[in-house]
């Protein structure tokens, strides 16, 4: 039986093993403290009228608790939904009341804009405040004597928002199945075993934080790391202290320790470190040799979304055997190229939008039949939105959004290609292209450039690099220089917010 609870209770059933360390408080959560607590806070939520498949939300930065109400929910046989805590409070508000969560779980530090974006539904939502850190957070003597409801695989368990970036945010529903697809393809893709110990400081109301750090090693019965956040200063000696055989970052995460001291520096001994994992948004070649010529950690690039509970793509596990500037190859699920106009699928090397279908692939939109219309095909090929082709090998190239194209005079430019021609100039940290409207072309292009601290760099001077890299027709017609780019939960960069800057 492919659900949560089948998971734990095997895992609780073996030799007492570790599954999650909290470093802020030392705190150590075994598998068996893991199913208690599951099955406490299914009888807790039974208590307070909650049934089978209700909705339950959580507004908290990663913890103990966080952690083990995230799994508790799904194993209970409810639905988790867990609450982007950058979200504005409009779109907090839409959430709560469009997912119909029955209880919200929060902290001291988040339960006034719990409250506040509650204000205007009508309907009785169970806000319950707790400490993130505390071992325990109910009186078992009084939880009610009730048996948690039978669940299969194909019942919902997580309930995931997309970011909204292009309208309101849409709530991608995961089955039991699906969610548990995700942490088996990862498993299996990277070779991970009960020995393996993963750094989580990817949040976890991110699909990556919950399915590749914290649903994966149930399967495969690894433990997990879980700092508050992700911080540069204590990065490597969390890895050091626990003994991390595998982190998983995304590139802006990597371009910050590239900019921070070499943890050898410091007296930190990374060299029980396998590999570091990358996803959720481009990995720009110029950053992936740096990291690796900097740490000696191969990185395996993949490629996951929201609605593939995370894992679609990825690189082998045999170093030989990757590409640079690819997210691999389809694991688990199958994959393919189409034509956008007639959805035949493209031979390879032939640009189009790629296409994906297998057991972690969402079931739909929550209450948004015309959206999973579009999305999902009758024979559970889903539409990814994203452009790229395959080479001979399997190994997809992806060159952008179908969203975030830009046409410029009739034709396409990827805007991924003028950031990564941009971020090989010395004094450039990050950059992002979007188009802009022209009245000649129709659309040209603007980019967006973060300077890398004590650096200076005149628009000019990158646009004349531009041009070297570029040609002229794809160099940016205008350069700004912002402080930070503004990015979603994942580290992946909102474009079209930068015609806002």
């Amino acid at each position: 039986m492919r659900t949560i609870r089948h998971y734990v209770d095997q895992r609780a059933a073996e030799p007492p093993a570790t599954w999650l360390i909290a470093p802020e408080t030392g705190a150590i959560m075994t598998y068996a403290q893991l199913q208690r607590e599951s099955r406490d806070l299914g009888r807790h939520l039974l208590g307070l009228g909650l049934h089978k498949g209700d909705k339950v939300a959580l507004m908290l930065h990663n913890s103990y608790q966080t952690a083990r109400l995230l799994i508790g929910v799904m194993y209970s046989g409810f639905m988790v939904a867990p609450l982007n805590l950058l979200a504005q409070p409009s779109q907090l508000a839409y959430v709560l009341e469009h997912s119909d969560s029955r209880a919200v779980f929060t902290s001291a530090e988040y339960a006034g804009r719990v409250n506040a974006a509650l204000a205007g539904i009508g309907r009785d939502i169970k806000v319950i405040t707790i400490n993130p850190d505390a071992l325990e957070i109910f009186d078992r003597a009084s939880l009610p004597d009730v048996a948690l409801p039978e669940i299969s695989e194909a019942d919902d368990a997580l309930l995931m928002y997309t970011s909204g970036t292009t309208g309101k945010p849409k709530g991608c529903v995961l089955s039991n199945r699906s969610v548990v697809a995700g942490g088996e393809y990862t498993s299996a893709a990277h070779e991970l075993t009960a020995k393996d110990r993963v750094l989580c400081a990817m949040p976890l109301y991110h699909i990556n934080g919950q399915i590749v750090t914290t649903v994966a090693p149930l399967v495969h019965g690894g433990s997990v790391v879980m700092p508050h956040r992700f911080s540069v200063s204590n990065y490597w000696e969390l890895v050091t202290r626990h003994r991390c055989t595998w982190i998983n970052v995304v590139p802006t995460m990597i371009n910050y320790l590239l900019q921070a001291p070499h943890p050898c520096d410091r007296g930190h001994d990374i060299s029980h470190v396998k590999f570091c994992r990358s996803a959720s948004a481009p990995l720009p070649p110029e950053l992936h040799r740096a990291f690796e010529e900097k740490f000696h950690i191969g990185i395996i690039e993949t490629f996951g979304m929201t609605e593939t509970n995370a894992p679609c793509f990825t690189n082998p596990y045999d170093r030989s055997k990757r590409k640079i500037g690819s997210p691999g190859t389809a694991f688990g699920n199958e994959a393919k190229v189409i034509d956008p106009a007639t959805g035949k699928e493209q031979p390879r090397g032939t640009p189009g939008e790629l296409m994906v279908r297998g057991d972690n692939v969402m079931t739909g939109y929550y209450k948004d039949p015309e959206s999973t219309a579009m999305t999902l095909e009758p024979d559970g090929w889903m539409h990814t939105g994203d452009l790229g082709y395959m080479d001979d090998d399997g190994f997809v190239f992806v060159t952008g959004r179908s969203k975030e194209l830009i046409i410029k005079g009739g034709e396409n430019i990827a805007p991924r290609e003028i950031d990564e021609a941009l971020m090989k100039h010395p004094a450039v940290l990050e950059a992002a292209a979007v188009g802009i409207p022209d009245a000649d072309y129709g659309q040209d292009i603007m980019a967006c450039v973060v300077l890398k601290p004590g650096t200076d760099c005149t628009a000019e001077a990158l646009a004349a690099f531009s041009q070297q890299e570029l040609g002229k027709f794809k160099t940016p017609k205008t350069i700004k220089f912002v402080s930070e780019l503004p990015k979603g939960p994942s580290g992946k960069v909102q474009r079209l917010k930068l015609l806002d800057t």
